[in-house]
């Protein structure tokens, strides 16, 4: 028997729970539409990071090629590796100098000048104009100032460290002094911890360090988005070529754009490459005792098996190989290529059939025959005005971007220079297409090629993602957004910023000007 009033306090406390319910309910539904956005929004950014100007092959089959002529979708972005925090000019006291050796290539001495930049930022150091070890690479001695204007290196990065051309003289007691430098080898892929300990400390106990050899010294991966922006205001305003090597690279560009567009291609065939992949196999007992040779006096001795290195992308692309693929993708024979390369291994025979199937091909010394260009194919020189030609070309093609400076620096060059097309074969995609075609198997074989190339990245915003170097990819940190939210890290600085850096300089003169007259 119920109480009285026990139906009617039921009755409330049904009502109670069933309009609880409904607000759980509510609350519910509020929180799981505001959940499927946020999966929406972070599943557009990893589509969009890995995939941006991702072209499928219907729509290539529809457009032909000329998509590919066209730049890549930024997707909003834009470069800019100006600061977008305080960043004080450097302190008129540094804690003395800093010298390098760069060793290696034209663009691996690129990057190790990049880092040298940023390890004189965080050691508050004064940087001497880098050293370029151009003899035992090059058999050039045209030095950082040969190639570089050294003029516009120095201003263009004033905000951030001070650079002189040599570490001056001293005079104590009327006698002149020079401050010898304290020589170290640096770890590879040193953290920053290590400048601003071991190397410090030397520094400032003599005054001076030379660090020796200088490539790939520095980490790559840093958490300082600011430090990243630096690397890229070295490498992408600071260094420019002199100015012969620009017009000369200018004056190639314009003959070649005369008759419409062009493709660079890095054709990476040659004896040092093919030595470190270990792939022999396609050549004559002779060239594969070359080969060996070269590896054994140059590489770390290491059992390699041809076939598995090529069946997982190991091997650069033989000349034919890089022509089946454009023809894949649609181009035809009425495609001008200029070519980037240094002697490729096993001559001729190897370029005939890529010549048969793109026969416009040139090079620095077909497009221009100044004795400049003749007598300095191989130097310096040579490499600069490929560089330049290949960074201004439509379409960027590297065969083999591995451990390639060339081709890497390139990628990264481009990318900031307005998400200029590329084209990056894969090769371990490819692998199984050629190997079937050259089994007798050729059915389908460009409806093959066009689908693993088309599933490829040409050029636009995307993920960057281990092993790759930043000097490949320096998305995100040294790109912006106008549209991007006031307190987001994507945001594009104010305009003014480079007014902003030239009145903390000017104080901080103004303050040691004032400070000495006092």
């Amino acid at each position: 028997m119920r109480r009285p009033g026990e139906g009617m306090m039921f009755k409330r406390s049904h009502n109670n729970n069933r309009h609880q319910l409904k607000q759980v309910k509510g609350l519910f539904s509020r929180f799981t539409i505001v959940a499927i956005i946020l999966v929406i929004m972070i599943i557009y950014f990893f589509v969009f990071a890995s995939k941006a100007n991702y072209v499928s092959p219907e729509s290539l089959s529809e457009l032909g090629v000329q998509k590919l002529w066209e730049t890549a979708d930024s997707g909003g972005w834009r470069p800019s590796s100006t600061p977008r925090s305080y960043w004080p000019p450097p302190p008129n006291e540094s804690n003395g100098f800093l010298r390098v050796r760069c060793n290696g290539g034209l663009n691996q001495q690129r990057t190790a000048i990049c880092n040298a930049v940023l390890a004189a930022r965080i050691m508050n150091a004064t940087l001497v104009l880098p050293e370029l070890d151009t003899n035992s690479y090059w058999h050039d001695d045209s030095g950082f100032q040969g190639i570089y204007d050294v003029d516009h290196f120095i201003s263009a990065l004033r905000y951030d460290v001070r650079i002189v051309e040599s570490i001056p003289e001293t005079r104590k007691n009327g006698k002149i002094k020079k401050i010898k430098s304290f020589q170290l080898r640096p770890p590879r892929d040193a953290p920053i911890s290590w400048y601003s300990t071991v190397a410090l400390e030397k520094m400032k106990e003599h005054g001076a360090i030379y660090l020796t050899p200088f490539s790939h010294r520095l980490a790559e991966e840093i958490d300082n988005p600011e430090y990243q922006r630096l690397r890229c205001r070295v490498n992408y305003h600071a260094l420019r070529f002199k100015q012969h090597i620009m017009q000369l690279s200018q004056s190639i560009v314009a003959k070649l754009r005369s008759q419409g567009h062009f493709m660079s291609i890095h054709l990476r065939f040659e004896k040092d490459m093919l030595s470190f992949a270990g792939c022999f196999d396609i050549f004559s007992p002779q060239e594969q005792r070359i080969l060996r040779k070269y590896r054994k006096e140059n590489f770390a001795d290491k059992k390699l098996v041809y076939r598995e290195r090529r069946a997982i992308g190991k091997c650069p692309l033989t000349p034919e190989e890089v022509g089946l693929v454009l023809h894949s993708m649609g181009f035809d024979n009425s495609t001008r290529i200029y070519l980037a390369a240094g002697e490729l291994f096993g001559g001729e025979r190897f370029m005939k059939p890529f010549r048969a199937m793109f026969p416009l091909l040139e090079n620095h010394n077909t497009v221009d025959s100044s004795s400049e260009l003749t007598d300095n194919t191989q130097g310096l020189l040579g490499s600069a005005v490929d560089y330049m030609v290949c960074l201004l070309s439509d379409i960027f093609m590297p065969t083999y971007d591995g451990p390639s400076n060339f081709a890497n620096n390139l990628l990264g060059h481009r990318l900031y220079y307005g998400f200029r097309t590329t084209i990056r074969p894969d090769r371990k995609g490819l692998a199984p297409i050629f190997i079937q075609r050259e089994e007798g198997h050729p059915a389908g074989f460009e409806a093959a090629v066009r689908s693993v190339m088309m599933k490829t990245n040409f050029g636009g915003p995307r993920k960057r993602v281990p092993p790759e170097s930043f000097y490949t990819n320096s998305w995100p940190e040294c790109f912006c957004r106008a549209s991007a939210v006031s307190d987001s890290g994507d945001r594009c600085p104010p305009d003014n910023m480079m007014e902003v850096l030239e009145d903390q300089l000017e104080r901080e003169m103004t303050n040691v000007t004032s400070n000495g007259d006092a």
